[in-house]
């Protein structure tokens, strides 16, 4: 990377889940960006406010109590009317029910996710997905189906 490059994340909504997130953080920092951490249980209005304020190169969100759906309905329309274009993962255990990964993932890129991982991918996979997504972020609109070929997951 020619700068550094800087992210926020935090774990959205109600969910309370902040090991992962932290050594995610770790991992991001020996990675080379600059990261900023908001925590658990972390409004969307707060990832708004950081990434705007920060002038964002990605944002990382993180759930893992299975309702990540209702606290991200309407994120990346808040993410639109502050004009902020960071590019958007999120991981952890999205959904609960019976429900493949694929459709889950399907339907957070359809809320305008550019990447979705579930529980099980490490640390290095995440790091290396987002460099090279922020590195091509004007082509990101093209990657967003083609992201992963197999199923992944963030580890708590």
């Amino acid at each position: 990377m020619t700068s550094t490059q800087t992210v926020v994340l935090g774990t959205i909504g109600s969910d309370a889940h902040a090991v992962g997130i932290t050594l995610l953080e770790h991992a991001l920092r020996e990675g080379g960006f600059e990261v900023y951490n908001l925590g658990a249980q972390t409004p969307q209005s707060a990832f708004v406010t950081e990434a705007d304020e920060r002038d964002a190169d990605a944002i990382l969100v993180s759930s893992l109590y299975g309702h990540a759906r209702q606290d991200c309905e309407g994120f990346h329309d808040r993410l639109a009317a502050a004009d902020v274009d960071a590019v958007t993962f999120i991981g952890g255990n999205l959904a609960v029910g019976q429900t493949t990964f694929e459709s889950v993932r399907q339907e957070f890129h359809e809320m305008g996710f550019d990447r979705v991982f579930g529980t099980e991918v490490g640390f290095d996979e995440v790091v290396k997905s987002l460099r090279e997504t922020v590195n091509n972020a004007p082509e990101r609109a093209d990657e967003q189906t083609g992201a992963q070929t197999e199923p992944t997951r963030l580890r708590s």
